[in-house]
């Protein structure tokens, strides 16, 4: 296994999938990109999840297997309450922790790379 530093960087999920294209491609991509994470050891500081990426975090989320063995290796997962609430996912929440803004920006305020997705 490949072990990368990512620890100082902050990825951040604003999206129910990753890229353009069809809803199930984007889904299946975002499963790979998470696999790939920790495929290749590459542990993020935090990842952040606001407007419909909080929908990763609920129970019908395409990628919960790839977000909870993150969780385990001590990565930081939080999602927005607002954006939860919006899409009436508060009760829904599977992994990660539920936050707010501040703590999304401060985290990306400490972080020396944020990548969004």
């Amino acid at each position: 296994m490949l072990l990368l530093d990512f620890s100082d960087t902050v990825i951040v999920a604003t999206g129910e999938g990753l890229g353009q294209g069809d809803d199930a491609l984007r889904r299946r991509v975002i499963v790979t990109y998470f696999a790939t994470l920790i495929e290749l050891g590459m542990r993020p500081q935090a990842v952040a999840f606001y407007t419909a990426g909080v929908k990763l975090v609920a129970d019908d989320s395409p990628c919960l297997d790839e977000l909870r063995t993150l969780s385990a290796l001590g990565v930081r997962l939080i999602a927005c309450r607002t954006c939860l609430d919006h899409y009436g996912l508060i009760d829904r929440v599977e992994v990660g922790e539920v936050g707010n803004m501040a703590t999304i920006v401060e985290l990306q305020a400490h972080a020396a790379k944020v990548v969004t997705i």
